[in-house]
């Protein structure tokens, strides 16, 4: 009876282990956690005040919504097409107290509206952002802030760049041009 049990405890783990990397890598990246301090510079670059919306589309385990609600006093909103994920951000939420600043959207961030975003927040590949740009180019409302984890939109010039952490900061509507016009721009000053 007890290795019928263990047997299905591992089964059980399992599956969860594949909904957590299959079903969100059929709509783009496996969820890949980024470090703390590195969601934390990238936050203070977008200039992130307390009281702005922030979307985090593709929100993994919640760790972007939880330190900018906690951190820099925003509300957040989390979009994550993961079943796993939604309930393990569910139960961070929970554990922290913050669920009176942060939401949650199970679905695809494609079908989202974030026209009240003040800063929305994306680690893609670079494959990837160029089926957003139109996307959020049109979603996304004038004086708007996107950060970009990894991936740069090739046809939009950044208003900050972090070649350390790689992470991208764009002024929205866009202004375009590339990484290559924002460095020669900044090599001459």
């Amino acid at each position: 009876m007890m290795i019928l049990i263990l047997y299905g405890f591992f089964i059980f783990l399992f599956i969860l282990g594949l909904l957590w990397v299959f079903i969100p890598a059929l709509y783009g990246l496996p969820s890949r956690p980024t470090h703390p301090d590195r969601i934390r510079k990238a936050l203070k670059s977008a200039n992130l005040q307390p009281n702005e919306t922030l979307y985090d589309l593709g929100a993994g385990d919640g760790r972007v919504l939880l330190i900018a609600a906690k951190e820099f006093g925003a509300r957040t909103v989390g979009v994550e097409i993961g079943p796993v994920q939604c309930a393990l951000i569910w139960l961070r939420v929970v554990a922290s107290g913050l669920g009176n600043k942060i939401q949650l959207k199970w679905g695809d961030y494609f079908k989202t509206d974030l026209s009240q975003a003040d800063v929305v927040f994306i680690y893609a590949t670079s494959r990837e952002v160029t089926r957003l740009a139109p996307y959020l180019e049109k979603q996304m409302k004038r004086g708007s802030r996107l950060v970009s984890i990894s991936a740069d939109f090739p046809e939009w010039e950044p208003s900050a760049f972090d070649e350390p952490d790689l992470f991208f900061i764009y002024n929205m509507p866009p202004k375009y041009g590339s990484l290559t016009t924002y460095m020669l721009k900044n090599a001459k000053e």
